[in-house]
């Protein structure tokens, strides 16, 4: 067990995604805005080392921002850009 816990994981949350021309992205400065395809009330996806391994939902308590697991990941929904 020792050596399981000694494995390092990034994980992430995508709240969403977007497209845009390379030169629009360049031009972006601080404080730039960036619209996503995504919706207050959608679930994120959440990765492990950069692999959908569940989906989840925000949670928002005093200042404090955290993501509640709500159900598994369908790898085919994430690379197809899904929101379900």
């Amino acid at each position: 067990m020792s050596q399981v816990n000694s494995v390092n994981v990034e994980i992430s949350v995508v709240l969403g995604r977007s497209v845009l021309p390379m030169a629009q992205l360049l031009k972006m400065g601080r404080g730039a805005v960036i619209p996503l395809d995504a919706t207050a009330n959608d679930e994120v996806w959440i990765l492990a080392n950069n692999y959908p391994v569940a989906r989840g939902e925000i949670q928002i308590n005093d200042e404090r921002i955290s993501i509640s697991v709500t159900g598994p990941a369908d790898v085919y929904d994430f690379m197809a850009g899904g929101n379900a």
